[in-house]
């Protein structure tokens, strides 16, 4: 599977990003001709028994339930034939095959680029009509699924009240399609769709990152509050007193408009900010030291002659000269930039350009930590 070529059919990542991204949705027949997956039905049980990765149930019976992570072996041996689906997000992480196909739609970039989730659905499964904030591409594995589609409305989709998921009411698709191994659905976000099992069958779902006002201004504070706060303390000499027991006074308000106000950031703080943020991993993940570990001397000695790749679950981004990594910030010296800005975007890199460019200090505490790998 090779990750250079991305899965568009004839398209080029140009053209797609100029006609269909986040305006239409894009059916490519055979993007990856007879794809049949990265894992089998049982791994993927397996991964959704355990406590590294999230997993959720979707039953229809007939009303909606949801049962999340981890599941015990128990609960997904007594499924019945039809009329569920089971969701496990972040395969990327624990199969290396999923993790190459999130390589080839690294032509969006790796901030924005999220997880692939595997959908398993027995005859009839599905997740019902809903609708999505972030893009996403709908990659079909063994079996079939018909999708069925609805443009975004006027006004916002009215939600059914008490679902356990967000599901359309009045759900009216105006385009409907089958999708078997290797066919691939664009659907941008705000459009409706939904998702049925023709037979069991597999879906690859290629997500993306869309950091909402919310969020981000939550996660901006507390970026703040971690580089702290110039502290004053209050004084009131000379107050008269209270016409009301009760009542805020003036001076008090002053006081905090004063103090909110001397918090300031500049452009330079959001981008440190929105590295670390989005360098972030997801709190689940769990980074794991080598067993029998090289010693210093003698990893920078085999560095020149290796390969260095980056674990599934590192996240690496760049601005300027800064790198962040794992939520960590680092400078990058002018020497390594090259060598360090190839291994952030190709998750790889020759370890004979890191050693040659004096970064095999800092490589070699990512390796101590978990973050990457050497590879012949």
């Amino acid at each position: 599977m090779s990750a250079s070529r991305p899965p568009l059919g004839g398209l080029s990542p140009q053209a797609f990003l100029r006609n269909y991204w986040q305006k239409l949705p894009l059916l490519v027949r055979q993007a990856i001709p007879g794809f049949a997956g990265t894992l089998g039905k049982r791994a993927l049980f397996s991964l959704a028994a355990c406590d590294e990765a999230e997993a959720r149930l979707i039953e229809r019976r007939p009303r909606w339930r949801v049962t999340p992570g981890p599941l015990e072996p128990a609960v997904l041996s007594r499924l019945p034939a039809r009329d569920w689906t089971l969701l496990v997000n972040g395969v990327n992480l624990h199969s290396a095959g999923a993790d190459e196909l999130l390589k080839r739609f690294a032509f969006i970039s790796w901030a924005r680029l999220d997880d692939v989730m595997v959908s398993y659905a027995a005859d009839r499964g599905g997740v019902g009509p809903h609708v999505d904030s972030y893009d996403v591409f709908l990659l079909q594995g063994p079996g079939r699924r018909r999708w069925r589609l609805m443009p975004p409305a006027p006004r916002p989709f009215k939600l059914i009240a008490g679902a356990p998921l967000k599901l359309i009411e009045g759900f009216r698709p105006t385009e409907e399609m089958i999708l078997e191994a290797g066919d691939m659905l664009y659907v941008p976000p705000g459009w409706g769709h939904e998702g049925t099992a023709l037979g069991a069958c597999q879906t690859y779902s290629i997500g993306f990152r869309a950091p909402g006002g919310m969020e981000l201004s939550a996660a901006f504070l507390d970026f703040l509050h971690e580089r702290g706060f110039a502290d004053q303390a209050y004084r009131d000499p000379g107050r008269k007193p209270a016409r009301g027991a009760a009542r805020i006074d003036a001076h008090l308000l002053e006081h905090a408009a004063r103090v909110v106000g001397r918090i300031r950031w500049n452009r330079a703080d959001i981008a440190t900010f929105f590295g670390r943020h989005l360098s972030e991993p997801k709190q689940h993940v769990v980074f794991r030291a080598p067993a029998g570990p090289r010693g210093r001397a003698a990893f920078l000695r085999s560095l020149g002659a290796s390969q260095v790749r980056l674990d599934p679950r590192t996240r690496m981004l760049t601005h300027g000269s800064r790198l962040f990594i794992n939520g960590s910030e680092f400078a990058m010296p002018a020497r390594a930039r090259k060598a360090l800005q190839e291994l952030a975007d190709h998750r790889e890199a020759a370890g004979a350009g890191l050693a040659q460019a004096a970064a095999g200090e800092l490589i070699f505490d990512w390796y101590r930590q978990g973050f990457l790998s050497l590879g012949g």
